[in-house]
């Protein structure tokens, strides 16, 4: 089981975007997700008419390492660390280690 999913809150801890909030939009399988509105680079792109497309300089998100963001931890407002434990039913569910709190519910 991953430690961060899509739909998440997440900090950055590492980076040009250090201590920005955000919502995982993608994760990918190389250890990097993709969060919405951080880490914004800028990229050329050249007109395509069949497509419709205008061509120019656009503005989007790249992917962050996995190890530069930390689950948002919404009761102690900080980035907490996740673990991962079965529940009594058998279910596999994440939980933060500082206050023991389960994040999938």
């Amino acid at each position: 089981m991953n430690r961060l999913k899509k739909g998440d809150d997440v900090i950055v801890i590492a980076g040009k975007d250090k201590g920005r909030r955000g919502t995982i939009l993608k994760v990918f399988a190389n250890d990097r997700v993709l969060v919405e509105n951080l880490n914004m680079i800028k990229k050329h792109t050249r007109p395509n008419p069949n497509k419709g497309e205008p061509g120019g300089i656009v503005e989007k998100e790249a992917p962050l390492q996995a190890s530069n963001v930390m689950l948002y931890n919404p009761r102690s407002k900080k980035g907490d660390r996740v673990g991962v434990r079965t529940l009594d039913d058998g279910r596999k569910v994440r939980f933060f280690k500082s206050d023991n709190e389960v994040v999938d519910v």
